[in-house]
């Protein structure tokens, strides 16, 4: 099995990070394959770098497309999830779906700890999304910005586990779910610090497509995610258009 792992910013070193902690946790005849675009936001923080990160990553699903059984997109906004879906042949996964799913199934509750304010009300609303709010006991930052993840002498691992030492006080939190692709490399130290289960979306999103190339499972074509229709696209997106023969 080949899986194309994409993170939609374009830090290489998140990138890589992340595509370690998948092949980690991937069987032992999975292949990882990693890519980001080559043009976009470095981080993603908020609603305005998540728009301007789409075309390079759909641009990355489409060149690996014919070579993988299926995709995912290592950021926790699900950035573009729902356009790849309509896109990829195999099945893409997005790594907050995936852990809000692990989630369910092994505590009665659990907090998500991300990066800044900035990205709450985006999280808030894929739980919603998602119907995870029974769950889902709250949605905290840490205040850390994304690009500090990739900084061995910032204050990240301490803020982030202020948040956590909160989540298990005052959420009740039985699991705690990391909210960015940047945090892949913490999960299990921070799973032994604080003795409880603590979630990174990468790794549940190998699981989850494993599982669903397995069962010979993709997105459906139905409605929804139907193939994109073909229509020509004007000025600088005009690449973007998809024809009869796609």
């Amino acid at each position: 099995m080949k899986i194309h792992l994409v993170n939609p910013n374009t830090t290489e070193s998140m990138t890589l990070k992340a595509a370690e902690a998948a092949q980690l946790v991937a069987a032992s005849e999975t292949v990882v394959l990693h890519s980001q675009p080559e043009y976009g936001p470095v981080s993603i923080e908020g609603y305005y770098d998540e728009v301007f990160a789409v075309p390079g990553m759909l641009e990355q699903i489409a060149a690996f497309d014919a070579s993988v059984d299926g995709h995912i997109i290592a950021c926790f906004d699900d950035t573009g999830l729902d356009a790849a879906r309509t896109l990829a042949n195999g099945p893409v996964v997005g790594i907050c779906e995936a852990a809000l799913a692990t989630a369910a199934m092994i505590a009665n509750s659990y907090s998500i700890v991300t990066t800044t304010s900035r990205s709450l009300p985006a999280l808030q609303h894929l739980v919603h999304k998602y119907g995870a709010e029974r769950r889902c006991a709250n949605v905290r930052a840490s205040d850390v910005p994304v690009l500090a993840l990739e900084d061995p002498h910032s204050s990240a691992r301490e803020l982030i586990e202020q948040e956590i030492i909160a989540a298990i006080k005052d959420d009740g939190a039985e699991a705690i779910v990391l909210g960015c692709a940047g945090m892949a490399d913490l999960a299990r130290d921070l799973s032994d610090k604080f003795a409880l289960p603590v979630i990174d979306g990468v790794s549940a999103a190998v699981k989850q497509i494993e599982a669903l190339v397995c069962q010979s499972l993709t997105s459906s074509r139905v409605r929804g995610y139907a193939k994109p229709s073909a229509k020509p696209y004007s000025g600088k997106f005009s690449i973007y258009a998809v024809s009869e023969t796609d």
